[in-house]
């Protein structure tokens, strides 16, 4: 059975629908500006078979419990909870996911990059989203499909990530060291300083390279291939160790399509800092530069 581990086409979802292979489905879509947005287009129109997927309520932690695996607006939830609700929901093992979303990858690469982190290999982003499956004539459906959660079904075996998760000392400590490199995947007027939306401080941590993660999309909507991400890394890197790499944005979300961008272009795995500038900026302690 092929293993889809970085993005699937939507011809090769369409083959694998038709298949007996254990698969789910879920949309990610979501508007950081309206919690509600993403449920209500996915009743709209979903990807036939799909299941909606919550960043606030599933992709993240918000209960204010003290266990969470990050900080920021968007908290990790601990590991092992995440673990739990994808038992409840049936992942296994041998269950291929696809994510996709509506948003350029905005959202659906972080439940790629959390079930990678969970050691489930199984995960693959729909290259075009949504976007790409309706111009390839892809069935739809409309309505709620929410994911049901069985507590009484076993959790995900957890098996070593495989992508390193870096909290903000770790990002402090890389700040001042010259063998790493800090990639941020904000908008460039947000990584200026000049506008800042939704954190207390404006700017970006000093030394940090600047690349929007929709940088990564090519004007056809896909991932650009792998050779030209990897041409455009090696110019941001200028030498640095791509093995160094740590990637974060506001809250943890956008990053991932860099984190996803380096590994099309068959980098060694990179670290996701997530509470990222959301974190950062709420501590005084640490510096902020502008321009």
């Amino acid at each position: 059975m092929t293993t889809y581990s970085t993005l699937i086409s939507v011809a090769q979802l369409q083959a694998l629908q038709t298949s007996a292979a254990p698969l789910h489905i879920w949309d990610c879509s979501f508007d950081l500006t309206d919690a509600a947005a993403g449920t209500a287009a996915f009743a709209q129109a979903h990807i036939a078979g799909a299941h909606y997927v919550h960043l606030d309520t599933q992709l993240s932690d918000k209960t204010g419990a003290q266990d969470t695996a990050s900080g920021g607006r968007h908290p990790l939830p601990a590991r092992q909870k995440f673990a739990q609700w994808l038992g409840a929901v049936g992942v296994r093992p041998d269950t291929q996911v696809v994510v996709m979303d509506r948003n350029g990858v905005n959202f659906a690469g972080r439940a790629w990059w959390m079930l990678q982190w969970c050691g489930h290999s199984r995960v693959a982003v729909l290259d075009g989203g949504l976007q790409a499956w309706q111009a390839a004539g892809g069935a739809l459906a409309r309505g709620e499909q929410p994911l049901t959660a069985d507590l009484s079904l076993p959790a995900y075996p957890l098996a070593p990530a495989a992508y390193a998760l870096a909290d903000i000392d770790s990002v402090a400590q890389a700040m001042r060291s010259a063998s790493h490199a800090i990639i941020d995947a904000r908008a460039a007027a947000r990584f200026r300083g000049e506008v800042e939306p939704l954190d207390p401080v404006a700017g970006h941590i000093p030394g940090a390279l600047n690349r929007p993660f929709n940088t990564n999309i090519g004007a056809d909507g896909l991932f650009k291939p792998a050779a030209v991400l990897r041409a455009e890394f090696d110019a941001l890197l200028a030498g640095h160790d791509a093995a160094q790499v740590i990637h974060h944005c506001g809250s943890g979300v956008s990053a991932v399509p860099n984190v996803l961008a380096m590994a099309i272009a068959g980098y060694p795995a990179s670290s996701l800092f997530a509470g990222s500038w959301s974190q950062w900026s709420n501590r005084p302690d640490l510096p902020v530069a502008q321009g």
